[in-house]
């Protein structure tokens, strides 16, 4: 086996246990922990990117890698460097803790590239275990802080509640099949009791994941307890990370079983469709941006669910186009209110105030992802929108396709709310807002890439085709 293949594997596991021995040096010799960090994650992701179109089966098909593995990775490191870029003066919350911080995040990061890649069930649940105890500790790191402490306990509660309920439903997947590679189940699965549980399971725990009602309970509360860096990698790579492996198992083996007449297809459509009209009406009311944001991310997970629910070529592209962007649009919004709460102390919408006098440049770039967010044209959000209402008109979903067109427009509503106390309300203070090289580069790659896959999305939409060629 050539060990290349496992490169991004090696390079991430190599990095997450230097980022924590550098914690351990005297002095200042530890602050080049976030040097370090970055500067090995943009290497890592030079070296996915050049291995892009690599193939093969190691472990007899335990672990798989192949372009949709890939695509996710580099989307998974992407998120992760702007995410960290981003935090800027946030970090000095965290104290002599700023090690710890990047290396749970390199390991979060080595958890969701596993899942992508994940071949089998078990490994699928090593990597998922993986990202979530290092959100578990990322969640609860103001110790500090109350509402930081409440959120990393609820998300133990009810993240290990779901854990094992996906495990569950492995284990009575594998009595059935006798076999946990996920290839091989499909020619096995037959439409029996204890099968349909199995898959039921397993859906509810890749639900809990992505926020899709009802198994969206966690969100808000987590989201606005975590500190707010967390809340944005929370928001946008672990949800893509549940996607990566919620699609293979399901097109892989529960699509592809001879013997399964579940209709699994329009149950997905169903709760995609709740799921897009519940968290876009509770969202109208919210007063806290981190909140707003969470239900937000409630309703995005509901539009990318009905691409897999439509399961064919434009729904399946719809998938990972949307998964990127959603990287780039929400983690702008993110990397905005962090400075914001930096700057006044506060995650309440009124905080916003005159923010296009005091930083028009944030105000702007806030605008701008919102709107991407809400599938305005020309920005990438209405291109990743046409591509999933498109696959589910295609499957014959006209309806859950009219109710993400109505519900779209519903978003403008509270995405413009933001931006009416950003450009029409007084300021309270007239000092604009503080931010790092760093923290404004990551801020512009966000707002450019938001255009730019919006003008031009065909280098992103050719690489998302062939990523689920293996799939068609």
């Amino acid at each position: 086996m050539e060990i290349s293949l496992l490169g991004t594997e090696i390079l991430l596991a190599t990095l997450g246990f230097l980022a924590l021995v550098t914690g351990l040096l005297p002095g200042r010799a530890k602050s080049i922990t976030g040097s370090m960090s970055l500067a090995g994650l943009l290497l890592i992701l030079v070296y996915t990117i050049a291995h892009f179109g690599e193939e093969a089966s190691l472990f007899q098909g335990i672990y798989l890698v192949d372009n949709f593995a890939a695509y996710f990775k580099m989307l998974f490191l992407t998120a992760t460097l702007l995410v960290s870029l981003g935090a800027g003066r946030y970090l000095e919350r965290f104290e002599n803790k700023k090690s710890e911080f990047y290396s749970l995040m390199v390991f979060a990061t080595l958890g969701m590239v596993i899942m992508a890649s994940a071949g089998d069930f078990i490994t699928l649940y090593v990597g998922l275990e993986l990202m979530t105890v290092s959100f578990y500790i990322l969640t609860a790191f103001l110790l500090r802080d109350g509402l930081s402490t409440e959120a990393g306990l609820k998300y133990l509660v009810l993240g290990a509640a779901s854990s094992a309920i996906l495990l569950f439903g492995i284990s009575l997947v594998m009595a059935y099949t006798g076999t946990t590679v996920i290839g091989a189940t499909a020619a096995r699965l037959m439409t029996e009791p204890a099968v349909v549980a199995g898959i039921v399971l397993l859906a509810a725990g890749f639900a809990f994941k992505i926020s899709v009602i009802p198994f969206h309970m966690w969100t808000p509360d987590i989201y606005q307890g975590a500190p707010t860096p967390v809340t944005n990698y929370l928001s946008v790579a672990s949800k893509a990370a549940a996607f990566a492996a919620m699609v293979r198992v399901f097109m892989v083996a529960v699509d592809a079983a001879p013997g399964l007449t579940l209709s699994w297809n329009l149950i997905l459509a169903i709760l995609a469709a709740l799921t897009i009209i519940v968290g876009n009406l509770i969202a109208l009311v919210q007063e806290d941006i981190k909140r707003l944001l969470a239900y937000s991310s409630i309703a995005q997970a509901g539009y990318i669910l009905a691409g897999l629910a439509a399961a064919n070529a434009y729904g399946l592209k719809g998938v990972l186009f949307y998964a990127l962007l959603y990287v780039f649009c929400n983690t702008g919004a993110f990397i905005i209110a962090t400075a914001v709460e930096v700057d006044s102390g506060s995650t309440a919408i009124e905080a916003f105030r005159g923010l296009s006098k005091r930083s028009p440049a944030l105000a702007a770039i806030m605008t701008i992802c919102l709107l991407s967010l809400a599938g305005i044209p020309p920005l990438a959000g209405f291109v990743g929108k046409f591509y999933l209402f498109a696959g589910a008109i295609q499957q014959g979903y006209l309806w859950l396709a009219l109710i993400g067109l109505i519900m779209s427009m519903v978003s403008v509503y509270y995405y413009l709310n933001v931006s009416r106390v950003m450009y029409i309300e007084k300021a309270g203070k007239q000092e604009p807002v503080k931010g790092s090289g760093a923290f404004r580069l990551a801020l512009w790659v966000c707002a450019l890439a938001a255009i730019f896959l919006g003008c031009y999305p065909a280098p992103l939409s050719n690489l998302a085709q062939q990523a689920i060629q293996l799939f068609l």
